[in-house]
């Protein structure tokens, strides 16, 4: 028995080998693919858990960014009403002075350019912030995430600091060059219109359109082909002209002042920017036509019916920057920061600087 049994295997001793390497292989290659298999979910746990702590800090990034907007909003109100101070002038109206005529001439020009810088230097306020924040944002992402490994913050609290203080540029010079150019075409749409010429709402708004191409197009007073000049200065007049004696510190707020610029003259940037000033010239004659509303008893006129002089506009106009600029609670604002295409260019900003460079290549 035993001898036939040996004679049977000797005689299938290759089958027997083969049969052998197959079904260990068979086992291995098991082994293999279950280890495969599970460094596969733990790898997509891993990058699950990644996504979600990212999606986390994004959105309270975003909230960050609102509060920022609103806290500010005094802040630019108060620079406008300092550079445009109808106040004073409506003081001075109340002393009833011989040049009466001149003196409304002067309320009707400043009445109507602060307003318009109002809403004009608001949305650059919103989608000016929406961009540092997400850059600072991403950063700081992968400072807390991604480099534990003893490398220097990619945004250390006083580049952080230096960067976010570049704000001052919209609320300083470039505010001021806004009012210039905003000015200059407020004269030129609405100078020779007579105080006493009615205006319905809509002739109001072929005004402010009128006036909206002078400024966004180019009237030949303005300087700057381009809306990001007024929130960010030239490249020259950063910290980079200091040739000399800058800082690890300097020339890391250089590269985030580079990036941002580069994501003000993107395409992007302008459609986004574009969409706020439309909403805000909509929210802007929204508020407006309240006061453009047919009395009780004629109640069947239409609205576009209805005339007001301009002289009855004005003082409506000079009062409208309290409104748009103000914080609680602010209409115009949260109707800026609840744009899509805004939240859409925000996650944009925050995914490309939140990815470590190496899986951007």
């Amino acid at each position: 028995m035993l001898s036939s049994t040996w004679n049977f295997i000797k005689r299938h001793k290759r089958k027997f080998i083969f049969a052998g390497v197959f079904v260990g292989g068979v086992y291995l290659l098991g082994k293999y693919a279950q280890r495969k298999i599970q460094e596969m979910q733990e790898r997509e746990a891993a990058e699950y858990i990644t996504q979600a702590r990212r999606q986390f800090h994004f959105e309270s990034n975003q909230r960050t960014c609102n509060m920022t907007v609103l806290s500010m909003l005094p802040t630019l109100r108060e620079a406008i009403i300092h550079h445009l101070n109808s106040e004073s002038i409506t003081a001075l109206l109340k002393t009833k002075p011989a040049n009466k005529l001149e003196i409304w001439e002067d309320l009707k020009i400043i009445s109507f350019t602060r307003s318009i810088v109002a809403v004009y230097s608001t949305c650059m306020l919103v989608v000016l912030l929406r961009v540092q924040l997400n850059i600072i944002g991403g950063y700081l992402y992968l400072d807390n995430s991604v480099t534990k490994n003893g490398t220097a913050p990619l945004a250390p609290p006083d580049v952080q600091q230096q960067y976010l203080s570049s704000i001052q540029h919209l609320l300083g010079e470039g505010l001021i060059e806004l009012i210039t150019v905003v000015k200059k075409a407020v004269l030129e749409v609405l100078g020779p219109v007579s105080l006493k010429q009615s205006l319905s709402l809509q002739e109001l708004e072929q005004q402010l359109t009128q006036i909206r191409q002078l400024v966004e197009e180019g009237c030949a007073s303005s300087k700057h082909k381009s809306l990001s000049w007024y929130m960010m200065p030239d490249e020259e007049n950063t910290l980079a002209s200091q040739a000399c004696g800058l800082t690890e510190n300097d020339v890391t707020t250089i590269k985030l002042l580079n990036e941002t610029r580069d994501m003000l003259e993107s395409p992007d940037f302008t459609t986004v920017l574009r969409t706020c000033l439309s909403r805000g010239f909509i929210r802007f004659l929204d508020n407006m036509s309240e006061f453009f509303r047919p009395p009780i008893f004629q109640v069947c006129e239409q609205l576009s019916h209805v005339s007001l002089p301009l002289a009855k506009i004005i003082p409506i106009i000079n009062g409208q920057i309290h409104s748009i600029c103000s914080e609680i609670p602010s209409h115009f604002a949260q109707d800026l920061l609840l744009i899509d295409q805004v939240k859409e260019f925000a996650a944009n900003v925050y995914e490309t600087f939140s990815t470590p460079q190496e899986l951007q290549k």
